[in-house]
């Protein structure tokens, strides 16, 4: 366990007294799905590990097939879209944030979205289909685009001003 993750453990059991009934909740409920997610993590993995090596054993995967990479891969983004998702709620159930960031939630969005190409099968899906992932995908981007951009901006503003004419270089 990470030294930093141990610090914010210590401090929610620290602060568990002073928190508001729902803020009790609200971090054991995050801490079930944590549990919950991180089970199904595992189960995900090892199904993943057995299936893959089996028919690679057994003659039965060719990784080359595009079907077979597809559904692979398709796999492989889920457990990683149920790891960012479940290291997002870490910060709730420690209590480093009250509640899941929006821009997290958006690039998991964009995890599920880009996982929905990756799996697509374009003998069967229809131009209008397409047409809406890509537009959902722009969507998606943008919006967290928006708010990366409203985030500098509010950091701009806090960062102290200096004079212009700060060099100490001679020769400038």
């Amino acid at each position: 366990m990470e030294w930093k993750t141990l610090i914010n453990w210590k401090r929610l059991i620290k602060q568990w007294g002073i928190m508001t009934f729902y803020q009790r909740f609200e971090s054991v409920v995050a801490l079930l799905l944590t549990l919950l997610i991180t089970l199904i993590i595992i189960v995900a993995t090892i199904r993943l590990f057995v299936g893959i090596i089996s028919n690679l054993v057994l003659g039965a995967l060719d990784p080359l097939d595009h079907k077979v990479f597809q559904n692979v891969f398709g796999e492989i983004m889920t457990v990683l879209i149920a790891l960012e998702f479940n290291h997002t709620l870490q910060y709730v159930v420690t209590r480093q944030q009250s509640i899941i960031q929006t821009k997290v939630v958006l690039l998991i969005a964009l995890l599920a979205v880009a996982r929905k190409f990756i799996i697509l099968d374009l003998k069967e899906t229809t131009a209008g289909s397409m047409f809406g992932l890509a537009a959902l995908a722009l969507a998606i981007g943008i919006v967290h685009w928006l708010l990366h951009e409203r985030e500098d901006r509010h950091l701009r503003t806090q960062m102290p001003r200096h004079p212009e004419n700060t060099s100490t270089n001679a020769n400038a």
